[in-house]
């Protein structure tokens, strides 16, 4: 498959500008453009005159909101619709660029729409900004350009995106709770050692009695928290830098991360319907978009989210250039691609409609990860609640445990 030819390098900028269109009424706007003469071209094609000394280099906004994987997907989506409804390429950027509410997605389109009307495809333009446009987004749209058939494959790359931002939320939604629960207990279980037990501790010390060992225990974690409690801090933030570092920068700790998933009891299920289903997604859209099987199985490895998976599916790549069929290059891995995928496979391989048996696979995975976020979710509340009855309570407990001994001295008096 052809590669996006590169880029010329342009420095471009913002413009704002006033002007009369052919009806005489006064427009205005904002263009992205390499120069003022450029932005006076730009507009005396679209019928516009300029006012003089009204086209003004805008400064960079830093107040934008970080672009998101989201905003890529919208994106996505819009261009998409755009050019199914007929209109320009380069209107289409104008529409969807001045109506997006984050003004660095809507500086980024600019600089797409400035690189596209410089001579480049747009394949080529996006290849500009690979922090947001991967490898796999790239070769479809280039794929689209190729074949004369970029509003088809827009579409099916705008459907791709919202598929697996879709899958992602799921998953994070899994995380999330369970998460910010346990901080929360974390946070509240602090305040009472810090806060609230000294208080009861200055009152225990005018009863003339000998504290509970349990009673004494939290006391003794509440001078040592007051005392010492910023070496346990301390301690917490280097685990959380150390293993996000270790993330960033270890492919060994990665690895043995994606392994532990696979093996986990509670998450084992949710990680692999997950990393199913964004093989079959991924797979589905680039097979029909006409990218050649092998060339797919590189971009599709990248987007399994999995180490385990994408050395996997890399594996399956060597045996499908070796003459090797998919289904049955699948099946060497059974622990890892359940049956339902290999059979479904070899059902398309043989009736030429891979592309969809793929994409049934996809949608009835992704609706098991759902399920699965659900189940776990269900099957953690439980869990989460026990753990803060015995913290939150086992504290109050013990607070509680002198004044039951004192009523028992009282009573025998």
């Amino acid at each position: 498959m052809a590669k996006a030819k590169t880029a010329t390098k342009a420095t471009t900028a913002t413009f704002s500008w006033e002007g009369t269109n052919k009806q005489g009424k006064a427009v205005k706007g904002i263009t992205t453009a390499a120069s003022i003469d450029a932005v006076k071209a730009e507009l005396r094609k679209q019928g516009v005159t300029a006012k003089p000394g009204k086209i003004k280099k805008q400064k960079k906004k830093k107040s934008g909101k970080k672009i998101t994987p989201a905003d890529i997907a919208v994106f996505s989506r819009q261009l998409a619709t755009m050019m199914k409804a007929g209109v320009p390429l380069v209107q289409s950027f104008d529409i969807v660029g001045q109506g997006h509410s984050n003004p660095s997605m809507a500086e980024l389109i600019m600089k797409i729409k400035a690189s596209v009307e410089a001579g480049n495809t747009l394949a080529a333009a996006m290849a500009e900004h690979p922090l947001y446009f991967d490898a796999l987004f790239i070769n479809l749209v280039d794929a689209g350009e190729q074949s004369g058939a970029l509003e088809e494959l827009l579409d099916k790359v705008a459907t791709y995106k919202e598929k697996t931002e879709a899958l992602k939320a799921k998953i994070k939604k899994a995380l999330t709770y369970p998460i910010s629960v346990l901080v929360v207990a974390m946070v509240v279980t602090v305040i009472l050692l810090v806060f609230v037990v000294p208080t009861f501790s200055s009152l225990f010390e005018g009863f003339g009695a000998e504290l509970p060992e349990f009673t004494q225990m939290v006391v003794n974690m509440s001078e040592f928290m007051i005392s010492d409690g910023w070496i346990v801090g301390m301690i917490i933030a280097s685990i959380i830098i150390g293993i996000s570092q270790l993330k960033k920068r270890s492919r060994k700790f990665n690895e043995n991360l994606d392994k532990m998933y696979l093996k986990l009891p509670i998450v084992s299920g949710l990680t692999h319907s997950s990393a199913v289903a964004k093989f079959s997604r991924t797979l589905s859209t680039m097979f029909a978009a006409g990218v050649p099987l092998v060339d797919a199985m590189v971009s599709v490895a990248g987007a399994s989210g999995n180490i385990v998976y994408k050395k996997a599916i890399l594996n399956i790549r060597d045996e499908i250039a070796q003459g090797s069929t998919l289904q049955a290059s699948l099946s060497q891995s059974p622990d890892l691609f359940p049956n339902m995928l290999i059979q479904m496979v070899g059902i398309g391989e043989e009736s030429g409609a891979l592309d969809e048996m793929l994409s049934k696979v996809a949608d009835y995975f992704e609706a098991a990860v759902d399920d699965a976020v659900d189940n776990m979710t269900a099957l953690m509340e439980p869990i989460i609640m026990s753990f803060l009855a015995v913290v939150i309570g086992g504290l109050v407990i013990a607070m509680y445990l002198p004044v039951f001994k004192m009523g028992e001295v009282v009573q025998g008096h």
